[in-house]
């Protein structure tokens, strides 16, 4: 290992370790607080028991996730500070205003009306009560807005001048930070997947309790409003994906090249969907392409031209000065193949199981094997399939909720990756940005620790989540049934302490 580099590139593992880890929970909790809350309000206007059993079992999960997210994120922020001071010298006069707005929205807007929600069952109205809920829904996603329009600032810096005393960037135009393609499309893109991973996350739980013959109206409820928002926010995934690409197309055109192997420009370029090559000497030893596809996703034209890996690093040397602006090939191109291929699964999943519930619900038979009895998955009647195609459907919809929880995480691999070796493109590298003063032994520490805490939520987080997945949706109480008609709830209870409501 280069000992001068050594900092830098532990700094990046911190991070991207840390960082991998909180996003498991953003997209969760973003679309979790959206169908819980359409959950409640399909109860607020039909009063249906399993609306509201569903609720509160959704509603449970969404908070446990939205803890545990709070908490692995405050570390992001402390590192900007710890390991890349220069970075928060050079761009902080920028990256200061969405992140202010983030933290005023996560931890004042967000937490207020979760504190209502959470304590709020027996103390207030209904509809005011759903309100809280729908409050904290919009709050995750303009929080994730102000992120998402940092981020995409460091993708493609616009409203910025350069102040060459300082040395630093200083904010002209917040609004064209806030509004550029490049936020917009990665913001669409974003909260697409997001609402996938929440859609699939739901699908695999309901699954899981409808093969035990459990909580059966609140499952079925679930499943099929988990199926529903999987193929839809498939579908806008894929849309967004292909918006987003397009930009990048334009804005990194190194990152896109990388993503697909193509180290020199040409017309028709192909889509690779396998390749295999030798970085050093910049060519392909095998490849299986598909013609022409790389030149129709980029421009809308099968016959466009599209640069190179060789052609972008070339013009980037004369540009930005001699050196390597290739990012790391193989992590950027296989990278890339998993989050498409994870979150294509997830659709196709969710496909199958919208049209394998088309016919009257079954729930699961048992067939005995030897002493012991054993559930077969068959959840829901269509004789023409057979019972094994039915039974190896519900074992994969069990698993999927994982699916797009991995497709994220490479997504943001790719996303970060693909700049390198720039942290703002085209005006800061990676390596100017790390702390000056920071060495080896002391980020290794670090990163050490931070790896060792995360392990240890990941276990409380996973020991939570199973104990209350497994629990299921909660029997209602008389209260639960009849809420306030007024804040603060009948006169007898006006002396009651406020409980956590669940």
């Amino acid at each position: 290992m280069d000992l001068a580099l050594a900092p830098e590139t532990l700094a990046r593992w911190q991070f991207g370790i840390t960082t991998v880890y909180h996003f498991l929970f953003v997209p969760l909790t973003i679309s979790l607080a959206a169908l819980t809350a359409g959950l409640q309000t399909a109860w607020v206007r039909t009063e249906k028991e399993k609306y509201l059993r569903a609720t509160k079992f959704w509603g449970k999960l969404f908070l446990i996730n939205i803890a545990m997210g709070v908490v692995t994120g405050i570390v992001q922020e402390f590192q900007f500070g710890m390991n890349w001071s220069d970075y928060s010298r050079f761009v902080g006069d920028i990256f200061g205003a969405p992140l202010a707005f983030e933290a005023l929205i996560a931890f004042f807007f967000e937490s207020t009306f979760i504190g209502l929600w959470i304590f709020g069952w027996d103390k207030l109205p209904k509809k005011i009560h759903l309100a809280c809920i729908w409050m904290v829904s919009v709050g995750t996603i303009l929080s994730a807005y102000f992120i998402l329009a940092a981020n995409s600032w460091m993708q493609h810096p616009v409203g910025y001048r350069i102040n060459e005393e300082k040395g630093r960037a200083e904010l002209t135009d917040f609004w064209a930070v806030l509004t550029q393609n490049t936020a917009l499309s990665q913001v669409f893109h974003t909260l697409t997947a997001a609402f996938l991973t929440g859609g699939a996350f739901m699908v695999g739980i309901a699954a899981y309790h409808l093969a035990r013959k459990k909580h059966v109206s609140a499952m079925k409820t679930s499943l099929r409003l988990g199926l529903i928002t999987v193929i839809v926010a498939g579908l806008l995934t894929a849309v967004s994906g292909d918006v987003l690409g397009k930009v990048m197309f334009k804005q990194q055109p190194m990152k896109m090249a990388a993503a697909e192997a193509l180290w020199d420009g040409q017309d028709s370029a192909p889509f690779s969907i396998f390749a295999y090559g030798d970085v050093e000497k910049g060519h392909n030893t095998v490849a299986i392409e598909i013609p022409g596809l790389l030149s129709f996703l980029a421009n809308d034209d099968f016959s466009s031209y599209v640069p190179g890996i060789n052609d972008v690093n070339k013009a980037e040397q004369e540009k930005f000065g001699p050196g390597d602006y290739r990012p790391n090939i193989p992590v950027t191109f296989w990278g890339f193949r998993w989050m498409i291929g994870f979150g294509m699964a997830s659709f196709a999943i969710g496909i199958a199981g919208l049209w394998l519930t088309r016919k009257r619900f079954m729930l699961p038979q048992h067939l005995r094997v030897g002493e012991d009895e054993v559930p077969h998955l068959v959840l829901f009647k269509n004789k023409a399939l057979g019972p094994e195609l039915t039974t190896w459907y519900w074992r994969i919809a069990i698993w999927t909720l994982a699916f797009p929880l991995i497709a994220n995480s490479w997504g943001w691999i790719f996303t970060e990756m693909g700049r390198q070796p720039w942290v703002v493109y085209g005006v800061l590298q990676t390596r100017n940005a790390v702390s000056p003063g920071v060495s080896q032994g002391e980020v290794l520490t670090s990163m050490i620790v931070f790896t060792a805490l995360y392990a240890a939520l990941a276990v409380v987080e996973v020991k939570l989540l199973v104990k209350y997945v497994k629990a299921g949706p909660p029997e209602l109480t008389e209260s639960d049934l009849n809420p306030p008609t007024k804040i603060g709830g009948d006169s007898r209870d006006a002396d009651k302490p406020m409980a956590f409501s669940y």
